[in-house]
């Protein structure tokens, strides 16, 4: 292996033990650590990244196990929405989209409002109840953002995560939900690249190395930061994916417009 990729695993085990107990797989803050640090080229870097999702979301799904079961009618809907957008996202990318930056400020315009909102511990939605699982705005929301995860490498519980809580969902049965759509859709998304890298010259298929070292690390933070879940308040994990949203919205906007 690598310096790089046991670089990558070391980076990758740091950032899904602090992002697993939010149903966030960390594959959204490895994209610059991959076109920095590792320099995975582009735009291998989203393929590498949907590699990763695959390896190293089951860790946290082993530790919620029943609970990933029970939340099935949110995964299923959720699914179904982000499968053919990361499809969708994935064309998009190879044969449309020769810049990020009207994209990383899309992110930024939903993330730093809607992160505001949630750490600011404000209740999403008032006295209303969250909308069901199976209703329609879940699965638009759902394809918009697998559509963006097709485009940048992120299976979309980094934006879903968020979004979910914001209607009201307790992040007790969000973060099972958003992982398994995570790990579903990456498939779905490494195949769609796997078959477009076909057709195409340059570096679209996964940086093999890397997503699988990547992955084994995100497999085994996963598993250690789905532990930490139940021992922390669900007060403490809402306002903390508010602040990580907050984040993550800035870090798009300075990309956005650098």
């Amino acid at each position: 292996m690598t310096g790089h990729a046991l670089l990558g695993a070391a980076i990758a085990f740091l950032i899904a033990t602090i992002t697993a107990p939010v149903g966030i797989s960390g594959a959204v803050f490895l994209v610059p650590v991959q076109a920095s640090i590792l320099h995975t080229p582009s735009p291998s870097i989203t393929p590498t990244n949907l590699l990763y999702n695959i390896l190293a979301t089951p860790g946290a799904l082993a530790r919620y196990g029943r609970r990933a079961v029970t939340e099935a009618p949110l995964t299923t809907a959720l699914v179904v929405g982000t499968s053919p957008g990361v499809i969708i996202g994935a064309v998009i990318r190879v044969e449309l989209l020769s810049g990020p930056k009207a994209f990383y400020l899309v992110i930024a315009a939903v993330l730093i409002p809607l992160g505001g909102w949630i750490a600011s511990g404000l209740s999403p939605t008032g006295s209303r109840e969250p909308p069901e699982p199976n209703d329609r705005r879940i699965t638009v929301l759902a394809l918009i953002v697998g559509t963006i995860g097709g485009i940048y490498g992120i299976g979309g519980g980094s934006l879903l995560g968020p979004m979910l809580v914001g209607m009201g969902f307790s992040i007790i049965e969000v973060a099972p939900a958003a992982l398994a759509s995570t790990f579903l859709t990456s498939i779905v998304g490494v195949v769609a690249y796997a078959a477009l890298s076909l057709r195409h010259s340059g570096s679209i298929a996964p940086s093999w190395t890397v997503g699988l070292a990547m992955g084994v690390g995100g497999l085994l933070g996963g598993y250690v930061g789905a532990g930490l879940q139940s021992r922390l308040p669900e007060a403490f994990l809402r306002r903390g994916l508010g602040v990580l949203a907050l984040a993550l919205g800035v870090r798009y906007l300075a990309l956005g417009i650098g």
